[in-house]
């Protein structure tokens, strides 16, 4: 067996955009989740993309996860990225690429449309240097994204003509757009805009990003491949995965006091969700 170590996003988002499948991108907290995911794309032959936020970070470190994704990817066979999810500064971004990372996103969908490509522009300046992909948002998802909440009526939809615009100008890898999913779970079953996804294809090259994936019936989620999703980014159900495993083993056994063995029961619930998840994007055997 060959081992790995990081690589680029842009690299096996390049692939999946020729094969007409995704790669599923998926958030870790702790540890555990690492293993988890790393272990089910190299038991399903998949590329993999492992996430880490802002509020994740602050509560432990660029280094600290991106040192056990590193160690982890390095005793398999498939690639694997570590990339910052929803990067909400230049500085945090550089931070990243200095710290290991193979991958950053900055989120600049908030501001201007000029000055979210300014922004863009300059992360991507600094992750050149290290050859670390980037990718950007236009549009706003709505829900929570990390600790800011967008409310249904603050949702703004990917204008194609202007993603066209933004990616050429910003000269970033890869685009998330906003097509009517949100973070987090949904009060009924979402509504995605499938026809504004294909004018979005139809103007914009570069890879594109479902972000909120959590909670959209699976049927949508290869609706979207089909139409040009390369990466879809899921967070909410992994960590409510991870706390039935070790809620489940706690309550068998009130004398429970071992991390190793309720964190255990975790991991083994968000392997299978992420294998599950793996199959949907298509990317099983991609390796």
């Amino acid at each position: 067996m060959k081992n790995m170590t990081m690589v680029s996003s842009n690299t096996i988002l390049k692939k999946a955009q020729e094969g007409g499948y995704a790669v599923g991108a998926f958030n870790a907290e702790n540890m555990e989740m690492v293993q988890a995911i790393i272990a089910a794309a190299e038991e399903l032959k998949s590329p993999v993309i492992i996430q880490t936020t802002p509020s994740t970070v602050s509560y432990a470190s660029l280094e600290l996860f991106c040192g056990m994704v590193s160690a982890e990817a390095q005793k398999v066979s498939v690639p694997v990225v570590m990339h910052l999810d929803h990067g909400n500064s230049f500085e945090l971004c550089k931070q990243a690429v200095m710290a290991g990372y193979t991958s950053v996103m900055i989120d600049g969908s908030k501001l201007p449309f000029e000055e979210n490509i300014a922004l863009s522009k300059k992360v991507v300046a600094v992750a050149a240097e290290a050859g670390v992909a980037v990718e950007s948002e236009l549009g706003i998802v709505g829900g929570k994204e990390d600790s800011h909440e967008v409310s249904d009526k603050d949702a703004i939809y990917t204008n194609p003509l202007r993603a066209k615009e933004f990616a050429e100008q910003a000269e970033i890898q890869s685009l998330a757009v906003a097509i009517g999913t949100a973070h987090g779970f949904y009060n009924g079953e979402p509504k995605l805009d499938f026809d504004r996804l294909k004018e979005i294809r139809s103007a914009v090259t570069i890879p594109l990003v479902l972000h909120g994936a959590s909670g959209v019936p699976d049927d949508m989620v290869r609706q979207s491949i089909e139409l040009g999703i390369c990466k879809v980014n899921f967070a909410t159900e992994l960590r409510v995965a991870f706390t039935k495993g070790v809620r489940q083993s706690l309550e068998s056994n009130a004398k429970m006091f071992d991390p190793k063995i309720y964190n255990a029961a975790g991991r083994e619930e968000v392997k299978k969700l992420v294998k599950e998840k793996m199959h949907v994007c298509g990317s099983v055997g991609k390796a």
